[in-house]
């Protein structure tokens, strides 16, 4: 079972965004070496701000997503509304669950944050497992998103 170092990738994608300040670049990159780096996570990728409380699908690995996400609705729509992590160890429990995907049986969604403050979108990922994530994924993936998009 390949397990995600955060560290490790905290490395890898200090090397491969220096000096990048386009946010679907970063985002992309972010999205493909997180995915890879796991095989807990089934879905790896990012939701945009794009308007008023609307997230629309960015760059991500994995099966088809929801195209277009209202702040008001699921999971990525409460980590926008909110401004904070959502650990969902079973999306049945999670009222208004939003099934892009039959398969997802657990969570972990992050608000990503520029370094002005203002929010750009999500990272949404989801895994066929129950229970996949934990706070320790919260951290190291906020950590991650800080170091990525927190100098953008």
């Amino acid at each position: 079972m390949t397990r995600i170092e955060y560290s490790e990738i905290s490395k890898t994608l200090a090397s491969l965004t220096e000096g990048e300040s386009d946010e679907v670049a970063l985002m992309a990159t972010m999205a493909c070496e997180l995915h890879h780096a796991d095989d807990r996570f089934d879905w790896t990728g990012f939701y945009r701000v794009t308007g008023p409380e609307v997230l629309k699908i960015g760059p991500y690995q994995g099966g088809h997503g929801c195209l277009t996400i209202p702040f008001s609705r699921g999971v990525c729509g409460a980590a926008a509304r909110t401004g904070e992590v959502q650990l969902v160890e079973d999306v049945e429990d999670f009222s208004g669950h939003i099934a892009c995907a039959t398969s997802t049986r657990s969570e972990i969604v992050l608000p990503v944050w520029r370094g002005d403050g203002r929010l750009i979108g999500v990272l949404d990922i989801d895994s066929d497992r129950p229970a996949a994530f934990t706070q320790a994924d919260a951290r190291g993936l906020a950590g991650l998103l800080t170091q990525v998009f927190g100098q953008v």
